[in-house]
């Protein structure tokens, strides 16, 4: 029974290879063996099981990853998995690389990865640059489709690698959408990770149906409202056009930005040349050069993303719901996600638990963040406001969610009423404002700043 069982197998993967050729699909595997593939990494073990890519996890071993042996550039990818450990972790390496020299000459696998993560906290779909720049896209960016996976079976994915961009897809949803401009070829691995707990040795992860599409390409077209990780400075995807974002930096951004004082082009201590707009040192002294810059236009609901990039020491930050009626003599007022250096600056130290902190609601709330998501001073950082039509605001730093409150809540008016803030009634809970970029006297640049209007 068992061989015919087999062979039954092995005529369906045969039959589903020859239809699937027909639409420009080919088998990446060949059902019955590890042929064109090669393990590196680590020591875990895979096998073919009865028509599927068995891969067992074991103890004392670092992350083991199933190579194909040709290299691929543009493609679609397709393939199942189940992860038996729910504690566990899988991944799909894309057009990665290895390095024998890496990991004190153990070799390394590196480049992007979709994540498989049957956990708690559910980045499945998210995009991970394995032994190199780590967390691209973690899945709060994309929070509707966290739940997309399904524990406790075997769950579809769809790796879209075309060009500079790289979508995917859990059982049919949109997860991750990334722009990077890293390697356009390399070869595409299934990754067995290591384990923690060696209690949880001998756990395996289950492959099948894989297959890969590699002329006529035609991507899946996005529902609206995926946020795009694009690392491409200053730059918008046409998908991000269509979705209604508006690029406030760049070549046009002295038409976007107006000086807070004067109303007018900031004329002095502001940079807008190579491609970043720079607030120029004045020694630490708060708006004693060019001063705050505003946006144009006044925003109530929206979606805002910037990279930042602080020098060693510095201070600045990103207000919002700016109306200017304060009349204040320094920087203008408004809900600030704080720019910081936490290391060298000393306002970090000051405020209440750390709520002046790098990406805090500045003297408010203290931002959640682990040391894995900072850059260092000198590095590209990037943050995102978000402000919903209901007065929901979240703020993140490098993809990950800090912090959330409610403009106008009971608690919200409670810490303003403990704050720096107190002496202007109704603090932050203006109907609509300018954005600010702050000059706080040191030098810090801003790129890559877009902006979606949020109905």
């Amino acid at each position: 029974m068992k061989n015919r069982l087999s062979l039954l197998t092995l005529f369906i993967f045969l039959l589903t290879g020859f239809l699937t050729a027909q639409n420009g699909w080919t088998p990446l595997w060949n059902g019955k063996d590890l042929s064109g593939w090669k393990v590196l990494g680590g020591k875990a073990v895979f096998e073919v099981k009865e028509g599927v890519i068995v891969g067992t996890t074991v103890a004392n071993t670092r992350n083991t990853f199933l190579c194909t042996e040709k290299e691929y550039g543009d493609f679609i990818l397709e393939l199942d998995i189940l992860v038996e450990d729910e504690e566990g972790n899988s991944g799909i390496q894309t057009r990665s690389h290895f390095d024998p020299a890496g990991n004190n000459g153990e070799g390394k696998v590196y480049g992007r990865q979709c994540e498989v993560d049957p956990s708690w906290r559910r980045w499945t779909g998210g995009i991970y640059d394995e032994g190199r720049r780590e967390w691209l896209y973690p899945m709060q960016l994309n929070a509707s489709a966290q739940y997309a996976y399904k524990p406790g079976g075997f769950n579809h994915f769809r790796i879209e690698c075309i060009g500079d961009e790289m979508r995917t897809w859990v059982n049919g949803i949109a997860a991750a959408c990334l722009v990077d401009t890293l390697d356009r070829k390399g070869f595409i691995g299934l990754q067995v990770h290591s384990v923690s707990n060696p209690a949880n040795a001998g756990k395996k992860v289950f492959f099948k149906n894989i297959r890969i599409k590699t002329t006529g390409l035609q991507p899946l077209p996005l529902p609206s409202g995926i946020y795009v990780a694009n690392f491409q400075p200053d730059k918008l995807t046409a998908y991000e056009k269509k979705d209604g974002w508006q690029l406030l930096s760049g070549e046009r951004a002295g038409k976007n930005w107006i000086s807070a004082r004067t109303k007018q082009y900031p004329v002095a201590g502001w940079d807008f040349r190579n491609g970043a707009i720079t607030v120029l040192s004045s020694e630490g002294k708060e708006a004693a050069n060019g001063g705050d810059i505003i946006s144009r236009e006044q925003y109530s609901a929206f979606d805002f993303s910037f990279e930042f990039k602080i020098t060693p020491g510095a201070n600045s930050g990103v207000k919002y719901f700016v109306t200017l009626n304060e009349q204040t003599s320094g920087s203008a007022i408004g809900l600030e996600y704080q720019v910081l250096d936490d290391t060298l600056h000393p306002d970090a130290k000051l405020g209440r638990d750390g709520n002046r902190t790098l990406a805090s609601l500045y003297d408010l709330i203290k931002a959640d963040k682990q040391k894995r998501f900072l850059r260092p001073a000198g590095s590209w950082n990037f943050g995102r406001i978000v402000v919903w039509p209901n007065d929901k605001v979240e703020h993140f730093l490098n993809g990950v969610k800090v912090l959330e409150y409610i403009r106008g809540s009971k608690s919200f008016r409670d810490l303003v009423a403990i704050s720096k803030y107190s002496v202007w009634k109704n603090f932050g809970e203006a109907e609509k404002g300018h954005i600010l970029l702050q000059d706080h006297g040191n030098e810090v640049s801003y790129r890559s700043i877009k902006l979606r209007r949020l109905k």
